[in-house]
């Protein structure tokens, strides 16, 4: 029987796939002392507030107050980082870092800062003691940088503040970038998430011709915050296969001594680099797109490498204890203090920095120069590499509207189109991203110029409507978690998209898509960050026209977790019509730095507004529509406002019918698409100022608000205004199950009948006098909801109403 060398034991001499020795002595030596200096770094930001280069006795008063960072992965991502270096140099090679475990920031920003990238930056933190020490201060401290790799971090373009999408974003960084290749580190504990489990299969989505590569390393260092890692405690055996089973060839470096460590990695990464190019050469000179088996590295080291073996007398270095910060109680406990002493000292940081402070040239040296430094890349700073946009004159794809509300019309079905002719526009720089739902979204119109990607096995039925191509630039994979990072890494890295999904699932991505507002939020206070395209998320399949899928399917609530992150990168629209739809959508395509979220379902819905209308109409965000008000000259009884499709059509059949009961009865009808609009000028910068709001809503007539998604939300928007007293908003109140739409309306009260009853009960000339036409609409939602139990469809008269002429 053979043994395997390999073991779970992150400890003891390297452990290799590959094997040979790359490097000469002098060499080993520039590494091993650049990852001493980094390591070194890692700990003084931890800790030290003074006293950076240990040129005095270390004293409690130098040690910061609070201790805040994480120790336990800093090493493995600083020797990783150390080994990158080296082969940038070595092949010539564009590269870019993504830093999956959580607050491992310590072990890239050290090494960013010893290469100089990080004084490129931030003058103040320059190459010489005085700037270490200001490096060290600003670290997890008041009014400094957080812990894990924020926008702050040059060469970042993964925060990591939330665990799961380290490779999503590594696989969106190298779509359409043919030089590029993406290491992304991998934390064990992340791996234990849904979304970095499922991103593993990005592999099947690269392109070798036109693509980069992304490398996968896997950082097994045993722990997460207070438990063992689960794929740190499966066999090798085990291990291999899953990722052979992925479509992986796994390369393993396992061990904890340096030299040779340093010695395994540097040959692993050798042939890994080799592989790649040799897989990239292959495809880009036969023209041939095959998926191939990518290399990845599974790198076991203990949790806390280099760091103090033992504190008080329990395990630290190789367990969970590493993971933060290994001690404490600086100040009032002296041995702690020695002991810190002592683990700093280890690094010798005397033979590593000169008496300026600044590393020596000799470990400077293994560093790469200029952009091709890993802090200093573009591909990290993708506005710099922004192209605009060709766009098409979206006018053109509009359709005609003679008469508002007389004709019906797909919604999405035109803007297919239009996409299909950006993405002919701009086939090197544009991705439209969903999971599985673009032709059920009627976006199938983009296939006529770019299929779904698909480089997997094919069969012969495939040919019949499957819509697949090696070269296909829609992205479909039923992971909504994927799409999303790949979307927000394809625009972090310089390029352009759209993602379009169901919106009840949008869900799904809200702390992706959170944390990506967060980023940009940043980012708008930092000078040298260039702009970005924006995030563009079409919701559709909306909750009025799912009612074949039932209560499952109805859920409108993303715009109340979207409108929590800051007004200044926010933004939401909801078109009610086909041209509203494209005028918006090229708005946003064109847009830099914002979250832009589209409402507008799929399904056939009356046409509201001509082209010139719709432009007017999106541009202001919110108009009172003429054709259907009758207040011209004078004060509205009643206000009737809707933002929304369905929510529209049932306002104006409400309105229609409150006319044609009550001729003498005003009433103001107000569209509203940028829902932004409804907040304060001081609140958010699309806000109207309250002057024109009380103009469109007045300030003391009752307001019958028909709203797309939770009612309350308007409340939210518009609690400061004048005469919010007077608002009564309808919306979903999670009423419903499989209902024909009316009966779904009805549900939920935002249905004609429900409506128009609300303006006889708000109106005091009606309360009395409309009696009569109050209970014949309840007679006409009963029914309503009869015929639907009766026939499963609504009645004609419902599905066939339009807007009188």
């Amino acid at each position: 029987m053979v043994t395997s060398p390999f073991s779970l034991s992150p400890f003891g001499q390297a452990r290799s796939t590959v094997t040979g020795n790359p490097l000469d002595p002098t060499e080993l030596n520039q590494m091993h002392g650049f990852w001493r200096a980094a390591n070194y770094l890692a700990v003084g930001m931890i800790y030290l507030r003074d006293n950076p280069l240990l040129r005095e006795p270390l004293q409690p008063e130098q040690i910061k107050h609070r201790l805040l960072g994480h120790w336990g992965s800093s090493p493995g991502i600083s020797f990783l980082y150390t080994h990158l270096n080296r082969i940038i140099r070595k092949f010539d090679q564009d590269m870019l870092y993504m830093v999956g475990p959580g607050h491992g920031a310590p072990g890239f920003l050290g090494p960013c800062y010893l290469e100089g990238s990080y004084s490129r930056f931030f003058a103040e933190c320059s190459e010489d003691e005085a700037g270490m020490k200001c490096f060290f201060k600003q670290f997890s401290f008041p009014g400094g940088i957080g812990s894990h790799c924020t926008p702050e971090t040059p060469g970042s373009i993964h925060e990591g503040g939330e665990l799961g999408y380290c490779l999503s974003h590594a696989y969106g960084a190298a779509f359409d970038n043919p030089n590029l290749i993406v290491v992304g580190l991998a934390g064990d504990g992340e791996s234990e998430t849904g979304p970095l489990a499922t991103s593993w299969h990005s592999n099947k989505f690269i392109n070798p011709i036109r693509d980069g590569a992304v490398l996968p390393v896997l950082h097994l260092n045993g722990y997460k915050i207070n438990n063992p890692s689960v794929l740190s405690r499966i066999s090798h055996e085990e291990l291999k296969a899953l990722f052979e089973g992925y479509g992986y060839t796994p390369y393993f470096v396992e061990g904890s001594d340096p030299e040779s460590m340093h010695k395994a990695m540097a040959a692993t990464l050798d042939h890994c680099v080799s592989e790649i190019h040799q897989i990239q050469q292959e495809a880009r000179s036969t023209g041939i797109a095959v998926r191939p088996r990518w290399p990845m590295v599974v790198m076991r080291t203990p949790k806390g490498w280099t760091g103090p073996d033992y504190v008080d007398g329990h395990k630290v270095e190789g367990f969970w204890r590493s993971h933060q910060v290994p001690m404490g109680g600086m100040h009032e406990n002296p041995a702690h203090l020695q002991q810190l002493e002592a683990w700093l000292r280890s690094y010798k940081p005397e033979e590593l920095f000169d008496e300026q402070g600044t590393l020596k040239p000799e470990f400077k040296a293994i560093a790469p120069v200029g952009d091709k430094r890993l802090g200093s890349t573009p591909y990290a700073n993708g506005g710099l590499l922004r192209r605009g946009l060709k766009m098409p004159d979206f006018r053109q794809y509009g359709i005609d509207v003679d008469q508002p509300g007389t004709i019906e019309a797909p919604n999405t079905a035109p803007l297919g189109v239009f996409l299909r002719d950006v993405m002919a526009n701009n086939m090197t720089n544009f991705r439209l991203f969903g999971p599985d739902e673009n032709s059920s979204n009627k976006l199938h119109a983009v296939y006529e110029v770019s299929k779904k990607f698909w480089i997997a096995e094919y069969l012969e039925e495939d040919q019949d409507g499957g819509e697949l191509s090696p070269d296909g630039r829609v992205m479909e994979m039923l992971s909504e978690h994927t799409l999303e990072g790949w979307l927000e890494a394809y625009l972090l890295t310089g390029r352009h998209g759209f993602f379009a999904t169901y919106e009840s699932f949008a869900h799904v991505i809200t702390s992706m898509v959170n944390q990506h507002a967060k980023w940009l939020d940043i980012c708008r206070h930092l000078n040298w960050r260039a702009d970005i395209s924006s995030l563009n998320i079409l919701m559709t399949s909306t909750v009025w026209r799912q009612d074949h899928n039932g209560f499952t399917h109805q859920d409108p609530g993303f715009l109340d977790v979207i409108l929590n992150k800051s007004p200044d990168v926010v933004r939401i629209y909801l078109p009610p019509d086909v041209n509203s739809l494209l005028s918006v959508a090229d708005h946003c395509l064109q847009s830099k730095n914002y979250i832009n979220i589209i409402v507008c379902d799929k399904q056939a819905h009356l046409q509201y507004q001509d082209m010139s209308s719709a432009i007017r109409n999106c541009t202001k965000g919110v108009d009172i529509w003429e054709w259907a008000s009758n207040d011209a000259g004078t004060e509205p009884d009643v206000v009737m406002a809707a933002a929304g499709d369905i929510p529209t059509k049932e306002a104006l059949a409400a309105t229609a019918m409150l006319r044609q009961f009550f001729p003498n009865l005003r009433i103001r009808f107000v569209s509203v698409i940028d829902l932004l609009k409804l907040q304060p000028e001081s609140e958010h910068p699309h806000g109207l100022s309250d002057r024109d709001f009380d103009s469109l809503f007045t300030t003391d007539k009752p307001i019958i608000f028909n709203f797309h998604a939770y009612p309350w939300l308007i409340h939210r928007l518009t609690y400061r205004r004048t005469n919010h007293g007077n608002l009564h908003v309808r919306g979903y109140k999670e009423k419903g199950n499989i209902n024909t739409p009316m009966d779904l309306a009805i549900q939920n009260q935002i249905d004609r009948f429900s409506l128009a009853i609300d303006v006889i009960d708000r109106l005091p000339q009606l309360r009395v006098a409309g009696a009569h036409i109050k209970e014949m609409l309840k007679d006409m939602q009963i029914d309503c909801t009869n015929y639907a139990y009766e026939h499963g469809i609504d009645m004609p008269e419902i599905v066939n109403w339009r807007w009188p002429l």
